[in-house]
């Protein structure tokens, strides 16, 4: 069930960068770096059987608290896209993901995303532990996941260092 590669990564998708993705620089804009994102977020919460479905019939969902991106290589129109996806950390209520995108022919990385993820009751529209069986998945996942080691590139911060 683990899905995992001999990285340690979750492969959690692909797409094409659209046209209507492009800015005036010609390159893709930084806000459709999330909505592609967003894509893989959501294969790694099938996967662990917390997506669409689970909302509809838990009345529960995940809420992303805080969303880092790096952007490492510039994407043009029609780049071909592959999403690797990785559990960072996790507890009862909190998911840590980490995404990378890459260029899907060329191989270069183009973009990273960083999410904290928080379970949501949606009728009190509070915080809630995950239920039993979606933990176990999570746990499962996580667990495989952090035998590779530390995650590169995570708990990253932004500033302007002074020399």
């Amino acid at each position: 069930m683990t899905g995992i590669d001999d990285a340690g990564w979750f492969d959690s998708g692909r797409a094409v960068v659209r046209s209507d993705w492009i800015d005036y620089n010609g390159h893709m804009n930084v806000g459709y770096y999330l909505v592609a994102f967003d894509q893989a977020t959501e294969a790694i919460h099938v996967h662990l059987g917390i997506g669409e479905a689970y909302r509809r019939e838990h009345d529960a969902s995940t809420f992303v608290l805080e969303a880092h991106v790096t952007y490492d290589h510039e994407l043009l129109e029609g780049a071909p896209l592959a999403f690797r996806t990785r559990i960072v950390a996790f507890d009862s209520k909190r998911l840590h993901l980490m995404h990378r995108m890459f260029h899907a022919e060329e191989g270069f990385l183009a973009a990273t995303n960083e999410l904290m993820c928080l379970h949501v009751d949606l009728k009190q529209r509070k915080t809630s532990p995950f239920p039993d069986d979606a933990m176990a998945r999570i746990r499962e996942v996580g667990e495989a996941h952090a035998r590779f080691g530390a995650t590169d590139g995570a708990g990253r911060s932004i500033g302007i260092r002074r020399r």
